[in-house]
């Protein structure tokens, strides 16, 4: 069904998702704007809470959000949709690929919905997914008011007396939608969600694990134990870690703050306190600035403090803001030779040339 934009007249095509009960017939219907995975799960959900329970079994055709390798005998269901299942307590029994009988329940209701639900509407203009799922659940509510042709009832009133009592009750909290994806763990100990990064125990370095994800929090498997599990950020190329996942070689730096290593720096002199925050604010965080600040306020161990504060002198003058260009200040005893500065307060005179028009000629 088509979803005309009010601003731009720009037409999106809706996708219908038909589901039925197998005894009375009772059909539900909704359109979404994709037929991808979070659209699949919702209307499954929205299906449930539709009939007031879960059937015992699911048939569903074979599209991509629901199998993901199609087989006659064992098909590997996406894992998203296992876990929807397992939720409601049902079973997921995919149909045969190019066997519509094996869902001629499903098929048929496709065909009552076009007639009673789609076809009333076609010359409407709906704006909105919303305004076309409001008229769509009128028709249905005519679809399965209606007498059947050849049984004194309708789909309605089977439902009630026949399947109703026999469907399993909703859980207390609906399903989740969750996302899951296979990824290695980094030499840093972390993997990559979304383009943020999660730490997990760094004993599983070049492991593959199994990433479980929803809105709010990022869970991580590895042989179907929960190893991690972070609340969920999304800030791109920012880390998420725990200090209990660091080496413990690493997580000596977690007591170190930029105030702190600025401190220690102002010990030695101002240039080299100017420097240590000149290298924290030019890093895209201030912990990737960590070490190297470290490293400079260990060159005092080596060299005088008078010679360091020197060299970081030097180096704000010439802005280079590393460890490495310190050092190589000290070991060239460069700190020890005089700044020179050859900036002339007097301009050039300009160059009188035939081929230099001037302002002028321009206007």
């Amino acid at each position: 069904m088509p979803i005309v934009d009010s601003v731009t007249g720009a037409i999106t095509e809706a996708q219908i998702f038909v589901a039925t009960l197998g005894a009375s017939n009772y059909t539900f219907a909704e359109a979404s704007l994709s037929q991808e995975l979070p659209s699949w799960i919702e209307c499954h959900i929205h299906a449930f809470e539709f009939f007031g329970g879960a059937p015992e079994i699911l048939v569903p055709d074979n599209l991509r959000s629901a199998v993901t390798r199609s087989c006659r005998y064992e098909p590997d269901l996406n894992a998203t949709y296992r876990e929807m299942a397992e939720h409601y307590r049902t079973v997921i029994i995919p149909a045969r690929v190019g066997k519509p009988r094996d869902k001629a329940k499903g098929e048929s209701a496709v065909l009552q919905v076009e007639r009673w639900g789609l076809a009333p509407l076609r010359q409407r203009t709906f704006f909105s997914l919303t305004e076309l799922n409001e008229a769509l659940r009128v028709q249905l509510g005519i679809l399965n008011h209606r007498p059947f042709e050849k049984l004194p009832t309708s789909r309605k009133a089977l439902f009630e007396t026949l399947e109703k009592p026999a469907l399993k009750p909703l859980p207390c909290q609906r399903f989740v939608f969750a996302e899951w994806k296979s990824a290695k763990v980094n030499i840093d100990y972390h993997i990559e969600v979304d383009r943020h990064y999660y730490s997990v125990p760094y004993q599983l370095i070049h492991q593959k694990v199994e990433v479980r994800f929803t809105e709010a929090t990022v869970e991580i498997f590895f042989k179907g134990r929960r190893v991690a599990s972070h609340l969920r950020s999304y800030r791109p190329g920012k880390p998420t870690t725990v200090s209990e996942h660091m080496p413990k070689a690493h997580q000596k730096y977690l007591e170190w703050t930029p105030s702190r290593l600025i401190g220690w720096a102002a010990k030695i002199g101002p240039s080299a306190q100017k420097l240590v925050a000149c290298i924290l604010e030019n890093r895209p965080h201030p912990e990737q600035g960590y070490r190297s600040c470290l490293g400079l306020l260990r060159l005092g161990k080596r060299y005088t403090p008078e010679r360091l504060e020197s060299a970081c002198a030097r180096a704000l003058k010439m802005k280079a803001y590393s460890y490495k260009n310190v050092e190589s200040i000290l070991k060239n005893k460069l700190d020890q030779q005089p700044l020179t500065i050859t900036s002339s307060q007097t301009p050039l005179p300009l160059i009188e040339h035939s081929n230099l028009r001037g302002r002028q000629y321009y206007q």
